[in-house]
């Protein structure tokens, strides 16, 4: 691969096409930006190992600043609002990075997403820690560090009662609450229903009264978390699920006759469309949404978290793959890439649930037009099912040709699943030059041979063969 990816890069933009400021609702300015990045990083030879994945760093931002602004609209003035990106969405340090000097924290769910955040430069104060099996460890160094925790269960709560005595801690306390209040369309990432693994299930019998009296019993306990939303969750179950935790603080405080919960963290989740550029819901439906159900959870008394990741990421990532054969079978023309269940697991597994749009470009990174061919687009896994799109009409791959998987900014390249021990791609970020081109730096290294070799035992090659070994006479 040529050695460019730090440089700036240039290509022609398209006549009269100008990017688009602030909301791009229809996703026009941002598909531009996206075939002008597809064709220079073909010219410049950034699909090292076939395949390749890009950020678009404008429309990342726009993100941003599109959530701050929608929860600024329906906040009272001077109301703390903390948005956590949940970092398992896209793992990536410079991500971070970005999102935080657009204003965004962290949520982390592991000791290897708090060390990204904190290698991002996230202050501990913009950190957000949720996990459903907190090692005590962990909690001893977000306690130390003053992160904020959510504690999911009873037990849990009393690993922190005790570093509590032993030493008080700054980190913002919480625990986190099942509404049980039903799923969505994905049984999977549907974190509300009666038998989630997360949180205390409110409604089981008891579960309530104990909440209550947990926090009445811990002064320090100042903060309540529910997460409800994920793909496939409606947004009037979204707003639901807010409703019940702001009611459930409103229980605890007149209970303890004051404000000791402060700070309600309603978790993220807002949906994404798969089927087409537009941003749909927006961020401004989901919070005027919730002013209209919740308006005390907007009215100064309580601080916000949120916890949005998929729907930051998602439309700002494409998964750039070149077509290594093009073949027939059955009668069905399959296009053979090297883009498939290492970058898309989800999409290869249950791809009802998680379909992914897919582009034509040809050999130069350029639309593909012409009559659409119904045909599969294949990934290079040992499987028959490693399809990213099965009998997708579109204009015929060819040899040489390139295929690009949308929407795959969050959960996708940069969440790598190891079948055949395949390469992880390099990813790119992009943005205008300034100069009527495209500038690309490194996110990530593509992963080399030696990194694979290295990842599966190769220093321990003996080790195996050693143990327990007659000795030689």
């Amino acid at each position: 691969m040529a050695e460019v990816p730090e440089e700036q890069v240039r290509t022609p933009t398209k006549a009269g096409k100008t990017v688009q400021q602030g909301i791009d609702a229809t996703g026009e300015g941002r598909a531009a930006r996206r075939d002008e990045a597809v064709r220079a990083a073909v010219r410049q030879g950034l699909l090292g190992h076939g395949v390749v994945g890009l950020l678009d760093v404008t429309g990342i931002r726009e993100s941003a600043a599109e959530l701050r602004a929608a929860f600024e609209a329906v906040s009272a003035p001077g109301a703390p609002v903390l948005h956590a990106f949940a970092v398992k969405a896209t793992p990536l340090v410079p991500v971070l990075r970005l999102l935080h000097e657009a204003g965004i924290g962290a949520e982390v769910a592991s000791p290897g997403e708090l060390a990204l955040a904190r290698a991002a430069g996230v202050p501990p104060d913009r950190i957000v820690l949720d996990s459903p099996a907190k090692t005590p460890q962990e909690l001893r160094e977000a306690l130390l560090l003053g992160i904020a925790v959510n504690a999911d269960n009873p037990q849990e709560l009393a690993r922190i009662d005790a570093a509590v005595r032993a030493a008080p801690s700054p980190a913002p306390l919480g625990l986190r609450v099942n509404p049980q209040i039903g799923g969505g369309t994905i049984e999977a990432t549907s974190t509300a229903t009666e038998t989630s693994k997360f949180g205390v299930a409110l409604r089981d019998e008891g579960a309530r009264e104990w909440v209550v009296r947990a926090y009445l019993d811990r002064p320090w306990l100042t903060r309540l978390h529910a997460h409800t939303g994920s793909q496939g969750i409606p947004l009037s179950l979204m707003a639901r699920g807010a409703a019940e935790t702001y009611g459930l603080a409103e229980e605890i405080n007149a209970r303890a006759g004051r404000r000791q919960v402060d700070t309600l963290d309603i978790g993220g989740g807002l949906p994404v469309n798969f089927y087409s550029d537009a941003t749909t819901p927006t961020y401004a439906q989901y919070a005027r949404l919730l002013r209209e159900e919740v308006p005390g959870l907007f009215d100064g008394r309580y601080g916000l978290v949120t916890e949005f990741g998929r729907s930051l990421l998602a439309k700002h990532g494409t998964t750039l793959a070149r077509v290594e054969y093009a073949k027939s079978a059955g009668g069905r023309r399959v296009a053979v890439t090297h883009a498939g269940v290492q970058v898309a697991a989800r999409t290869v597994y249950v791809p009802g649930a998680w379909p992914l749009r897919i582009a034509a470009y040809d050999a130069e990174g350029r639309p593909k037009t012409g009559p659409e061919v119904v045909q599969d687009i294949a990934g290079p896994a040992c499987f028959s099912g490693d399809l990213l799109a099965q009998a997708r009409a579109l204009p015929l791959l060819e040899q040489g040709d390139h295929a690009a998987a949308l929407d795959t900014g969050a959960y996708c390249f940069a969440s790598h699943y190891a079948y055949n021990s395949l390469f992880r791609p390099g990813i790119y970020g992009f943005a205008p030059d300034g100069a009527g081109g495209v500038a690309f730096v490194t996110v990530r290294e593509p992963q080399t041979v030696e990194e694979i070799v290295s990842e599966s035992g190769g220093a321990h090659v003996t080790a195996l063969t050693t143990l327990g070994a007659s000795p030689r006479r």
